[in-house]
């Protein structure tokens, strides 16, 4: 009797072991391949939590990076690689300590390093901020002591007021960062007709100073290729992100979360619709939110760069490290075109990468063959108005003095909308 007993455990455990082999094969497709994905499974409940998952530490920065200094605070986990990264700024005449603390560890414990700022005057208008913004994430990814933590790919900006007008600002001007979150957003240096950054606009009913309408039209003057949605809470005033409102939290993590991370796992809490409703009053958005498409990480692709304006390919002439980037008639004989888009954001060719010579970020900045080596000055953000941007520097590849002839140089210049600086991978 105890032999048959003890046979039929072994059965049983080995049937219990099939079967767990069996679950962990049938494992979702992105919990496998997606390299960004951050915690356990999210539930309604966990995306408005006042805390995620992670522990977090917080230090201080000091002025003179661009902005008057501010706070750092990132996940003390270092055993899950690099993280997403997000600069905040606060309102109007606002600071970081009295508006936006409450955010850092919070977005810090759902897997993102955060740095919250104070602006050079309290009184910087919406443009001024979002070069603050930029600033912040320069000095974030190149500069600080947690810039080993921090994926340079993978960037969102943030803020409040006259903030949120900068959020849009800075990404009207870095068209390789990955999402921008502006709260009640002031925008009056611009709207967001050139704006190809995925967007989430929140506004309350009851803000009489940036009114629902004012929202709707921002929201309205976007791009139909840009990945937009607008929420309006039924009510919160104008201070409505200033305090730890759980209507805003559960709305912005996932929105992090599917942009900045690819995370498909959160679509489920924006689209079709809003899956919890609490506190809203309207929502629009240009679901479905596909993450990792142009301008995110994803999969290697494999191909040719072809110029809008030229109808000719990027090419390294050759595969010696230093040599410059050109254009060069079309040809699949020709190894130096054969590029290859990497999920870390490189473009390989000849086993090098395109690198931005001498980590330069000035305009005029050649386009080289490189050595590969992980850094920022080696990624590159392919976005859907077809310009590829640097991920260091956010400016894009351009070819110098709009040239379209064979030999001419690829450099980074500052975005400009111009033909010479679109591309097509095939």
């Amino acid at each position: 009797m105890r032999l048959r007993t003890r046979r039929f455990a072994v059965a049983a455990l080995a049937a219990l072991a099939a079967l767990i082999a069996g679950l962990v094969v049938a494992q979702p497709a992105s919990a496998q391949q997606n390299p960004y994905q951050r915690g356990p499974d999210p539930t309604v409940q966990s995306v408005a939590a006042q805390r995620g998952t992670f522990a977090t530490a917080e230090l201080t920065v000091g002025g003179g990076h661009g902005f008057k200094g501010g706070k750092i605070y990132y996940p003390t986990d270092t055993s899950q690689g690099t993280f997403g990264a997000i600069a905040v700024v606060p309102g109007y005449t606002a600071s970081w300590a009295a508006e936006g603390a409450w955010m850092g560890h919070w977005l810090a414990s759902f897997g993102f390093v955060v740095i919250g700022i104070d602006t050079n005057s309290p009184n910087d208008w919406d443009d001024a901020r979002g070069t603050q913004l930029l600033a912040a994430l320069d000095y974030l990814t190149q500069a600080s002591p947690v810039r080993d933590r921090v994926d340079s790919t993978r960037l969102g900006v943030m803020g409040h007021s006259m903030g949120g007008g900068g959020a849009v600002n800075a990404a009207m001007r870095r068209p390789s960062l990955q999402a921008a979150v502006p709260f009640a957003p002031a925008s009056f240096s611009q709207n967001m007709s050139n704006v190809s950054v995925p967007t989430l606009l929140m506004g309350a009913r009851d803000d009489g100073t940036v009114t629902h309408s004012s929202i709707t039209s921002l929201y309205n003057s976007k791009p139909a290729s840009t990945e937009a949605a607008y929420v309006s809470l039924t009510r919160g005033g104008h201070g409505f992100p200033t305090w730890g409102n759980s209507e805003v939290t559960r709305r912005v993590i996932p929105w992090l979360k599917i942009w900045i991370d690819n995370d498909t796992r959160y679509t489920q809490f924006m689209c079709p619709g809003l899956a919890d409703n609490t506190g809203v009053a309207s929502y629009s958005n240009t679901c479905g939110f596909e993450p990792g498409g142009p301008g995110g990480p994803g999969e290697p692709e494999e191909g040719s760069i072809v110029g809008a304006a030229s109808n000719r390919c990027i090419e390294v002439p050759n595969a010696t490290s230093g040599t410059p980037a050109q254009l060069w008639d079309c040809s699949t004989s020709r190894t130096g075109q054969a590029w290859t888009r990497t999920a870390a954001g490189e473009l390989r060719v000849n086993g090098k990468c395109l690198d931005a010579e001498g980590s330069g970020t000035a305009d005029g900045t050649r386009a080289i063959l490189w050595d590969c080596h992980g850094g920022a000055n080696q990624k590159w953000n392919v976005n859907a108005n077809g310009t590829i941007t640097n991920a260091q520097s956010g400016k894009c590849l351009d070819a110098d003095s709009r040239g379209t002839a064979n030999g001419t140089r690829i450099i980074l210049w500052s975005c400009n909308g111009g033909t010479n600086q679109r591309w097509t991978l095939t």
